[in-house]
């Protein structure tokens, strides 16, 4: 089983769709992206501009959608990939989705979550007794969820694994990577 199932919707970060999907590809993997309907996404860019307090946001690249949420068979996938940006404000309260996020732990699968990510298992209650990296700005979310915080780039508690942005991706995909070919105790970080 080589599939890696990609969460995200209108409002997912651009970069971090676009480099987790390229990345599963060139280690060969075959990613898979799941959002609310099988269309073409609207993606954006989270950035920092001098004299703002928070980011901003500007359109990014767009991704096609391989499939809608009902059409997810869990038992397909050897993980599950829940992307940042503003669209897991919104899937945090899908039903479908947080039942996918639960099953893929029933299933004892690996879960990672970059970012804006950590709301959907907050919503999930998987942050529940874990220690998790995420956005600072989502830091309450997993916290109220019964998440223990870590300002570290990437954080792995049994088989979640998070990140706190985009710019964590060689920390996340080193990890990520280190524990699909099964070498679990190089991927502590």
């Amino acid at each position: 089983m080589s599939k890696i199932l990609v969460v995200t919707g209108d409002g997912g970060e651009s970069y971090e769709a676009l480099y987790a999907v390229h990345r599963f590809q060139e280690e060969g993997w075959t990613p898979v992206v799941a959002a609310p309907s099988r269309r073409r996404l609207h993606l954006v860019i989270h950035d920092f501009e001098p004299g703002w307090d928070t980011y901003i946001e500007r359109h990014g690249y767009g991704l096609e959608a391989d499939l809608a949420f009902e059409q997810v068979r869990v038992d397909d996938y050897a993980a599950l990939l829940l992307l940042g940006g503003r669209a897991p404000e919104y899937l945090r309260n899908n039903a479908t989705v947080i039942e996918i996020v639960k099953e893929f732990d029933r299933q004892e699968k690996w879960v990672f979550a970059i970012c804006h990510g950590v709301q959907i298992l907050a919503a999930a209650g998987l942050t529940h007794g874990k220690r998790v990296t995420c956005y600072e700005h989502v830091r309450v979310d997993a916290e109220q969820a019964g998440g223990t915080y870590v300002c570290d780039q990437a954080v792995r508690d049994g088989r979640i694994v998070t990140a706190q942005t985009w710019q964590s991706h060689p920390h996340f995909y080193r990890e990520i990577f280190a524990l699909l070919l099964g070498n679990t105790s190089a991927a502590r970080s």
